[in-house]
């Protein structure tokens, strides 16, 4: 069943967490949005575990990265935007200050630790990031941060610095931004969940049209050689990373999954995205207070049951179509 259980009833995680490029996606289409949680199912990201080059791991699909994810929620909500990047910081930004004046604008991916009005930042650490762009003015830009800072300004040349990302290692080209968005065909939450299941199936089986570094490592096999590194010494940036976002993304990732899927009606593909919620966040203790007989413990449970998701999911989506 998703989530936990009182007195029989699901309970589906609702509260903060560093879904950022969720919230700002729901930010941008307002009261026609779904929930971030939707939203964050439709990316594709809760469908899988991925050890990048064979040294990161992180609780989402082997092969995807938000940028993807997002192009893949806004496709299957029946809209479309306009996506541009690249240029110089001084072309960007005179091209983001236009496009605010017709409405409000989805940036990123930027550098988290370059935005200067969030506590401790001022050093680049390659961490992604995702704001709503409200107005850029002769010298400040004001954006409304899903991290907990509505209406954050700062100045027109901290934001180009962050907005470049040069350490975002999916990141392409700079300054990327989304806008002009308009809705061409009305598409229901639940229907949009059931039309990506197919990539979601795509995703846990492992797909071959994205590139991955070389050494990356996806599923079981992930989280098998990510237990092996708890136990060989888990690099200390890892771990921060782990301790601040990864495990918590994850677990809610799951958790959301769990309750999306329990909507379509699919309770046995619920039943094992929410066991495998469950895992993840217990995760988080055993992560903080250093128990890493415990923590690679649990990375071993956590294995097979990508391979037990897509096996029952599977049939559960062919039972869709009969």
């Amino acid at each position: 069943m998703a989530g936990g259980t009182v007195r029989g009833m699901s309970v589906t995680y609702v509260g903060s967490g560093p879904y950022c490029y969720a919230n700002s996606l729901a930010m941008i289409l307002g009261g026609e949005a779904p929930s971030p949680a939707v939203i964050e199912v439709l990316t594709g990201s809760p469908y899988g575990l991925q050890l990048i080059g064979g040294r990161l791991p992180l609780f989402d699909a082997f092969g995807w990265d938000p940028e993807i994810g997002l192009d893949a929620a806004i496709g299957l909500l029946g809209w479309e935007c306009e996506r541009v990047d690249g240029g110089t910081v001084a072309v960007a930004l005179d091209r983001l200050r236009r496009a605010c004046q017709d409405g409000p604008v989805l940036a990123g991916p930027l550098e988290l630790g370059l935005l200067s009005y969030q506590p401790g930042s001022g050093k680049a650490v390659g961490a992604d990031h995702y704001v709503v762009v409200l107005e850029v003015g002769d010298d400040t830009v004001l954006v409304h941060d899903p991290q907990g800072y509505p209406y954050a300004t700062l100045p027109v040349g901290a934001f180009g610095e962050a907005w470049r990302g040069e350490l975002i290692s999916y990141l392409e080209r700079p300054f990327r931004m989304r806008y002009g968005f308009t809705r061409r065909e009305q598409v229901s939450s639940e229907e949009a969940l059931r039309r990506s299941l197919p990539a979601g199936l795509a995703w846990l089986a492992g797909r071959t049209d994205v590139e991955v570094p070389p050494g990356t490592l996806g599923q079981a096999e992930a989280a098998e050689r990510t237990a092996e590194l708890v136990e060989e010494g888990l690099d200390p940036e890892v771990r921060m990373l782990w301790q601040a976002f990864a495990v918590r993304v994850g677990a809610r990732r799951l958790d959301d999954l769990a309750a999306c899927l329990s909507l379509l009606g699919l309770d046995a593909g619920a039943a094992v995205a929410g066991e495998q919620a469950r895992i993840v966040g217990g995760l988080q203790g055993p992560l903080v207070s250093g128990d890493d007989v415990a923590l690679a413990a649990g990375l071993r449970r956590l294995a097979p049951t990508y391979e037990r998701l897509r096996a029952v999911l599977r049939g559960e989506v062919l039972a869709l179509h009969r």
